[in-house]
Formats: structure tokens, sequence, C-alpha cells
């Protein structure tokens, strides 16, 4: 039997029951659709998480003290670590949740109090400005460097630089402006407000260091400086679990574990809908094989061998699940486009998922429609030609 003309008659009983034919493949389009679009937020999603790790450098440690109103850790502990052997710079902060006040806008945003090495530690840009100076820690200047949405909250399109803004009440003047960092993790890197560590202290009202972030003196000696701050800070705290260090290659480690994990759980998911679809496409097809039973009789009473009808109703069978993965692609592409609109951010469509979601719609359908093709080539013509 050649291949062109079971295709047209594929498509000429596709097209015979329309209604039927969409309802069939309606488990593959929904399977396919899943699990390119779930995968595929979900790989871009790890990119972009990736990406603003990978941009700190692969030389930075964090610590974090886990209990920082018991554990009182001060500012002479923090200058303590910069003199560690393989210690570049440190970057103590203190953060919290204020109320932002311009005229008569307010706003509830997060405030960082840090020192002017943060800057360069955590790969800021400034837009708009300058970054704090050591000369605002040392003369406790309210001065504060805002996030570009806090920028727009506050100010809208007028220019905050030298503006007032009220923290809790407080006066403190804008000198810069940062460069937006989009959003990571459901959380805005933008929607902040930097002041000086010696102000924030006052306004958070807590003198103890929450967490520090360190830049060793390159990437070799992670290692070694992650040894010697947890050397210096045991003698400090005197219990391990009082504070942690983290390097950029843990965090890395971490979120490849968790992506990895996600996007499986996420495509075993969507997957069901396609081992749905191929049951639907199965029980269409045993239909379809008792409504043609006459048809098949009259095929093999004029010569039609049992392999020709097997591959009629498997190529149908292929080319439902075939139409039905392509239409899930499409679909697919809908539903990313609405989530780049509504969720603001990129999402790259992931070819190797996509090409491997349709390869598994068309083995469905294959895999599915044997049994009824079976069933349909194994009809007696006699008894066929006799069915009513």
């Amino acid at each position: 039997m050649k291949l062109l003309p079971s295709l047209k008659l594929a498509f000429i009983n596709i097209k015979t029951s329309k209604l039927r034919s969409i309802l069939t493949m309606l488990g593959i389009i929904i399977g396919v659709a899943s699990v390119i679009a779930l995968v595929s937020i979900g790989q871009s999603s790890t990119k972009s998480v990736t990406s603003s790790i990978n941009s700190l450098g692969t030389n930075l440690l964090t610590v974090t003290v886990q209990d920082s109103d018991s554990n009182d850790f001060t500012l002479d502990d923090v200058n303590a670590l910069k003199k560690l052997s393989g210690v570049k710079n440190v970057a103590p902060v203190v953060s919290g949740r204020v109320t932002a006040k311009y005229n008569r806008t307010s706003s509830t945003i997060n405030v960082v109090g840090t020192t002017a090495s943060y800057q360069t530690i955590k790969n800021t840009t400034v837009q708009n400005g300058r970054f704090l100076a050591d000369i605002d820690n040392d003369l406790r200047l309210k001065v504060a460097v805002i996030g570009s949405e806090t920028a727009t909250t506050l100010f809208g399109a007028d220019n905050p630089i030298g503006q007032q803004i009220q923290l809790n009440g407080t006066s403190y003047k804008v000198v810069g402006v940062l460069k937006s960092v989009g959003s990571s993790m459901g959380s805005s890197g933008d929607n902040t407000i930097i002041v000086p560590l010696s102000t924030a202290e006052r306004l958070l009202q807590s003198t103890s260091i929450q967490s520090v972030y360190v830049q060793a003196q390159n990437s070799n000696m992670v290692t070694f400086a992650e040894n010697e701050l947890n050397r210096s800070l045991y003698s400090v705290f005197h219990d391990s679990d009082s504070y942690s260090v983290v390097n950029q290659q843990d965090v890395m480690d971490t979120m490849s574990s968790v992506s990895s994990t996600l996007s499986l759980m996420l495509g075993s998911i969507a997957s069901i809908s396609l081992l749905v679809g191929g049951i639907g496409i199965m029980n269409i097809m045993f239909v379809s094989v008792t409504e043609r039973t006459k048809e098949i009789g009259i095929r093999k009473a004029i010569g039609a061998k049992r392999k020709d009808i097997l591959m009629q109703f498997l190529i149908e069978a292929t080319v439902l699940s075939a139409l039905g993965g392509l239409i899930g692609i499409g679909i697919a592409f809908i539903a990313i486009k609405i989530y780049e609109l509504f969720a603001s951010t990129t999402v790259a469509l992931s070819i190797p998922v996509t090409l491997l979601a349709f390869a598994f719609s068309v083995v469905i359908g294959i895999v599915f429609g044997v049994f009824p093709a079976n069933k349909a080539s194994k009809l007696n013509p006699i008894q066929a030609l006799r069915y009513e």
C-alpha cells in the first residue's frame, strides 16, 4: 500500500468527522502544549536566576547570622573578617521594611543598610547619580540610593536625584538610582532602597548585622576563604548552628538540582495528558473500525491484503496524533507569549523539548493505534460484508 494514498484517505476520514476528530486530538493537544509551555517557562526561569547568580562572580561568599537577636554580630566583628587570609572585601548588611514617602505618595519598601563596598561585591550598577561612599557611613549622612521601580513608584517621571524622601518619618536625600535588574524567584530587585549602614541601624532600630557579603581574592581562594570564615565565626558565636557560610557554587548546585527536579515533575504531570490522549485515539479508532466494517470487507474482497488494512488505520491514528501535536505546539507558543505579557519576562521556546513532545505524540498515536488497526486487519471479509 502506497503512503500518499493512505495519507489522503486518512485526511478524508478525519474531515468527515471534524468534531469527533478534534475531541479525539484534545488530549494530545493539551499534553503537548502543557509539556512545552511548562518546561520552557521552568528552564527560562532557571536561566534567569542562574544568570543573576553568575553576575555576582564565582568568588562571592555569603555569611548569614541565623539568630541576630540572640547573637549580636557587630561592625567590629565584620572588620575582623576583612583581615582574614583569602578575603578581599566585605559588605555588612542590615535590612528591613519601612514606609517610604514622597509628597503624597507612599509605599512599603525593603531597605538595605550597607557600605560602599556593596556595589563592587554585588556588582550593582547605578543608572543615575552615584552609589554610597565611605564618607556617607563615616559622617552618618542620611542619603539613599533607590531602585528603578522605587523611583517610578515614588517619583513617576520626575528626576529623583536631589529630592528628599521620608523613611519612617526621617528625611533622606536621594543621591542615586540603580539600573533595573528585573525579578528573580518572584521577588523584584528593583523595589529597594539602599542607605548607609550607620544610619540604617538607627532607622531599623538594630545594631546587629544580619548578613555579610564576602569577596574572596579570586575563584581559586574561595574554599580557603570559606574555611577561614568558618574558623573566625566559630570563635565569635561558639556554635556552628548560629551562622552559615554559603558560596556561589553551593547556590548553583542547589539551583541546578531544584530546576532539574521541577522540570521533570512538570513534564511528567503534563505527559499524563498525552497518555490520556492516546487512550482517546485508541477508543475512537475502535469505533471507527466498527463503523467501517463493511468498507473493510469490500476492500478485502477486491484484493486488499491484511497489511494494507493495518497500515490504513495505523496511518490514520498517527495522523490524528501528529495533527494534535502540531496544534499543541501552536497553543504552547501562544501560552508562552501570554505568560511573557503578564509576567513581564522573556521565555525562550525550548526546541529540544518541543521536538521531543511532538515525537512522543506521534509515538503515542502509533502505539495506541496498533490495537484497533490490528483488529481491522483480522476481520473476515465475508462476515464484514454481511455486517449491518
